[in-house]
C-alpha cells in the first residue's frame, strides 16, 4: 500500500463529503478511492469512517487520524513550495495571530501595503490576548510581545522593540498633580493591565539605574491596553502602555508622559512560527515585510 496516496485519499474523502465525490475530483473510480481508505483502516487496525448509504461520518480515531493526516499533507505542500517555487507569488490564505492592541491599533495600519504587494494573498487576522497554539489552531505566523522568548518549538524573529511608559491625560494631571517620584504614584488612580504577572506591580528605573518597584492601585483595570488608552484620553487616571498603543496621542497631545526620566522595562515584538516547517512563501513574505516596515518605525 501506498501510505502517502492512502492519506491523500483519505483527507479528500473527508473533505468532499463522500467516496463519489472524492473520487470524481481526482478522475479515479468509486471503487480505487473506497479500497485505499479500506486499506489504510486495515494497516492501523482502527475503523476510520462510518459509512451508510447516504453519508459518511469520522469516528473518533478518525478524527484524531485526520488531523494529523492533514497536518502532514499541509506540511508535505509547503516543503514542495520551498523547494520550487521559493521566489514564487505568495498565494492562499494567512492565518495570523496578534495582540489585541498590536493588531488592531498597528498592524492594520500597514498590512493594506503588504496586500497590494501580494494580491494573490488573503488574510485572516486573529487578533486576541490569550496564549495560542499555533500548530493546534491552526496559524501560520504569529506576532508575539515578549520581554524575553522562552525556549518552545517556534521560530521566533525579532521585528522591534516597544518602551512602556507611564501617560495620563493632561485633563487628569491638571486636577490631580504630575507625580515628581515614583512614590507619588501610590497617591493616584493608576490603572492596570491585568494579564501582567504582577499588574499592581510597577518597577520603574531612574536616570542613575536605580530600580524602584510601586504598589498601584486605582478605580480601574482591564485586559487589553486598548481600554486602558481610551480611560487615560478620558481622563480617569494614569496607565502603563506600550509606545506603539499611545505613540500618536503623545504626538497630538492627548496623552503626555508621565515621569519621563524614569524607564520600564521594555518589551520586544516577534514573529514566531513553527520550526518544523519548511518557511513557505506566504510566511516569508510576511516576516520579511514586517521586518522591512519595522526598521523604519517611529515609535520602534
Amino acid at each position: 500500500m501506498d501510505q502517502l496516496s492512502a492519506l491523500k485519499a483519505f483527507c479528500l474523502v473527508v473533505e468532499s463529503g463522500g467516496f463519489s465525490a472524492a473520487a470524481a475530483e481526482i478522475n479515479v473510480s468509486h471503487t480505487v478511492m473506497s479500497k485505499q481508505v479500506r486499506q489504510l483502516e486495515t494497516m492501523l487496525g482502527a475503523q476510520l469512517l462510518n459509512r451508510t448509504t447516504r453519508r459518511i461520518a469520522l469516528t473518533e480515531a478518525g478524527q484524531t487520524y485526520y488531523m494529523h493526516a492533514r497536518r502532514i499533507l499541509d506540511e508535505l505542500h509547503d516543503a514542495d513550495l520551498a523547494v520550487t517555487r521559493h521566489h514564487a507569488m505568495p498565494t492562499g490564505t494567512l492565518r495570523i495571530n496578534a495582540p489585541m492592541a498590536f493588531g488592531t491599533i498597528n498592524m492594520v495600519r500597514w498590512l493594506p501595503d503588504f496586500m497590494a504587494r501580494y494580491p494573490e494573498l488573503k488574510i485572516d487576522l486573529v487578533c486576541n490576548d490569550r496564549f495560542v497554539d499555533l500548530i493546534d489552531e491552526g496559524f501560520d505566523v504569529a506576532v508575539r510581545l515578549a520581554r524575553d522568548m522562552p525556549d518552545s518549538s517556534l521560530v521566533a524573529r525579532k521585528l522591534a522593540t516597544t518602551a512602556t511608559m507611564l501617560v495620563a491625560s493632561p485633563d487628569y494631571l491638571r486636577r490631580c498633580g504630575t507625580p515628581a517620584s515614583p512614590a507619588d504614584l501610590a497617591g493616584h488612580n493608576c490603572m492596570t493591565y491585568t494579564l501582567a504577572p504582577k499588574p499592581n506591580e510597577w518597577t520603574l528605573t531612574s536616570p542613575a539605574g536605580e530600580r524602584t518597584t510601586v504598589n498601584v492601585s486605582g478605580s480601574f483595570q482591564s485586559n487589553t491596553g486598548i481600554a486602558l488608552r481610551s480611560a487615560a484620553l478620558a481622563g480617569t487616571g494614569i496607565a502603563t502602555l506600550a509606545s506603539f498603543i499611545v505613540h500618536e496621542d503623545l504626538t497630538r497631545g492627548g496623552l503626555v508622559a508621565v515621569l519621563p526620566d524614569y524607564r520600564q522595562p521594555p518589551r520586544e515584538i516577534f514573529a514566531v512560527y513553527p520550526h518544523n516547517r519548511h518557511l513557505s512563501p506566504k510566511v516569508r513574505a510576511f516576516v520579511d515585510f514586517a521586518s522591512e516596515f519595522y526598521r523604519s518605525s517611529d515609535w520602534a
